[in-house]
């Protein structure tokens, strides 16, 4: 979309006028490239005399604290990850651990099929000889 050119032929008039026109064409300016919302800080800023001190002291405070917020977020974000990981070993342990029971438990399974085959055994010889 175009923008309206904002030059205008002005008219010889007395120096205060003149001020007057390109102060107003300013804050048209200003209104058509700022969003309506940040029509408070230009009242604002005209309420200071224009020195925008008021501006810059707020945009130092905006900068500082999503700093401080962003440094925050990085450390919460740090030590859940570090939690996360720190679980995952845990766990892998814990199945390492019950593997092993499992393999453990799974020979003396093996060993006890073997011996109750023998004592089956054992037993029917010693019923076929009485």
């Amino acid at each position: 979309m175009e923008r309206p050119s904002l030059e205008f032929n002005l008219p010889d008039t007395h120096e205060e006028g003149k001020l007057y026109v390109v102060d107003s064409l300013n804050n048209l300016n200003k209104l058509n490239v700022c969003p309506a919302e940040s029509q408070h800080s230009l009242d604002e800023e005209e309420n200071t005399g224009g020195t925008g001190e008021s501006m810059a002291g707020s945009n130092t405070r905006n900068q500082r604290l999503f700093f401080a917020t962003f440094i925050l977020t990085l450390a919460v974000s740090l030590v859940l990850v570090s939690f996360v990981i720190f679980l995952i070993f845990q766990t892998r342990n814990e199945v390492d651990q019950i593997s092993s029971r499992l393999l453990s438990e799974k020979k003396n399974i093996e060993e006890l099929k073997k011996l109750n085959s023998i004592i089956l055994k054992h037993l029917n010889q010693s019923r076929i000889k009485e």
